[in-house]
């Protein structure tokens, strides 16, 4: 239960910020031309929020879980008096004089903004004054533009306008990793120098890699990291794959929808350095206890069989649950065995010693003006395999591997680590910035779209397309968000 709840606050912080820094980009190109920004909020506000602020005449007002108030309208009257109706019969409102309000309400001083956190903690946004979206009031509509107004503004400032989420998103990816390569560096481990090789997800193991493999190329390319190796096979489909194997160089071929097949197994990782198995820890009354092992320890073989790596002594140790065994290991510079009895749960019974320090890793520094060209580097390059990577969602496989809050918020570690944490925000406000510009109605990509026609005919989509393609892309992002936590909810029942 721990450990799903720091992962849950983890997500809701990550989110919030990414949120807050979204939005941010939006106010901040609205207000540089002087557009008014109605409401700026963090999570959304249904009926009342748990804090709220403005300010009015020169001071700071706050308020606590003060309810919504609804926007002040009148009824649109034509000439001759009577109020008027839309197509479906309804009346039609416009905003009403500002003055009929008390010096009090907050909604008699729109010039300035209102800011608040809401209590759905998922989300947020920016009301800009008379933008079309999903969450502005139809009797703008009505009302004849102000100057004030986005609607008012010329293409290109509305331009940057929408694209500031966006850019402001991208940016703090930028900023997030500049300053962890500053802070913790780069340390990664060269696939050479994993002495005993590799384990293979089940895909890699029937296209003919072997446990122990160590991958030297793909398609003619030397790969340095897991990392390397995970991008040319998996997301850009690499065929030829030269391994060391036994001190041989092999060349395996696998097809190029490897990527498909892992995503059919539900395979996320492609491979594991494989690692020694040394006793860190011994737990009182545990099976290791009784026969004698100690901190040090490095178990090499089971009865009699020699096993150098951790995972294959784990499999051989699962064959002899409740059962006596023969545990072969070296002490200092001795090799002993013992017998153990083995409980059900067929574990010895210890805490194994950290795996990188048995490794030669190589690091990198940086000071504080060269973190800011990597950051950028490192920023672009997660962008570009993102955007490579995207290609697998339109498979068969890829869209049943879409996942939703639960996938997302499985993505952090059940322990709280700083490291980590801003590596997956940093990640998730790259995704965040590229899903946004994708030319759909509701993103920003899809404003973007209708911008860019208007600037190339110089005419505007008319308001009604506006709220028609708005209400059309509601419904596919709808069903995208129940089609992705659907996909989660079923794999918890799996």
């Amino acid at each position: 239960m721990e450990t799903v709840l720091i992962k849950v606050l983890q997500l809701i912080l990550s989110l919030s910020i990414l949120v807050f820094v979204h939005e941010l980009g939006h106010f901040g190109f609205a207000r540089l031309f002087k557009v008014r920004v109605d409401k700026f909020y963090l999570f959304f506000n249904p009926r009342f929020s748990i804090f709220r602020c403005k300010k009015v005449k020169g001071k700071w007002q706050f308020r606590w879980f003060a309810p919504n108030l609804p926007d002040h309208l009148q009824p649109l009257l034509d000439e001759n008096g009577m109020e008027k109706k839309d197509k479906k019969g309804n009346t039609i409102y416009v905003p009403a004089p500002l003055d009929e309000l008390d010096d009090d309400d907050w909604r008699k001083y729109p010039e300035t903004t209102e800011w608040g956190i809401g209590w759905v903690p998922l989300g947020g946004y920016c009301k800009i004054a008379g933008m079309i979206d999903e969450s502005m009031d139809p009797s703008v509509i009505h009302s004849e533009p102000q100057p004030w107004e986005y609607r008012s503004q010329k293409a290109w400032k509305r331009l940057f306008i929408i694209t500031g989420g966006v850019l402001m998103n991208f940016i703090t990816a930028i900023v997030i990793y500049a300053m962890m390569l500053f802070t913790w560096g780069q340390e990664y481990l060269p696939l050479r120098n994993a002495y005993l090789g590799y384990d293979y997800c089940q895909t890699a193991l029937d296209y003919g890699f072997r446990n122990g493999d160590i991958i030297l190329s793909v398609d003619g390319e030397p790969v340095e990291t897991e990392q390397d190796a995970m991008q040319t096979i998996v997301i850009e489909g690499g065929e030829e794959i030269e391994v060391l194997r036994g001190g041989k160089r092999l060349l395996l071929t696998i097809p190029k929808d490897f990527g498909e097949s892992m995503l059919k197994a539900e395979e996320t990782m492609l491979m594991s350095p494989r690692f020694p198995f040394v006793v860190n820890e011994v737990a009182p009354g545990a099976p290791a206890e009784a026969a004698g092992l100690e901190k040090g320890d490095s178990v090499v073989g089971i009865n009699g069989k020699s096993l150098a790596a951790y995972s294959d002594i784990v499999k051989e140790l699962a064959q002899c649950a409740s059962k006596p065994i023969g545990v072969e290991f070296y002490r200092g510079d001795s090799l002993h065995s013992v017998e153990v009895t083995l409980k059900e749960d067929a574990k010895l019974g210890v805490m194994i010693a950290d795996p990188m320090q048995y490794f030669k890793t190589k690091r990198l520094e940086y000071g504080f003006f060269s973190s800011i060209p990597a950051g950028i580097k490192l920023g672009w390059e997660t962008l570009a395999n993102y955007v490579k990577q995207f290609r697998l969602v339109f498979t068969e496989a890829g869209a049943k591997s879409v996942g939703g809050f639960i996938a997302i918020g499985n993505i952090f570690p059940g322990m709280w680590d700083w490291a980590t944490f801003w590596s997956m925000t940093a990640l998730l406000s790259v995704m965040l910035a590229f899903m946004n510009i994708l030319p759909i109605p509701i993103l920003d990509g899809g404003y973007v779209l209708f911008l860019l026609y208007e600037m190339i005919t110089g005419r505007k989509p008319s308001d009604r397309f506006m709220e028609v393609s708005l209400n059309i892309g509601m419904l596919l992002l709808l069903a995208l968000l129940i089609f992705a936590n659907g996909n989660d909810i079923l794999k918890l029942f799996r």
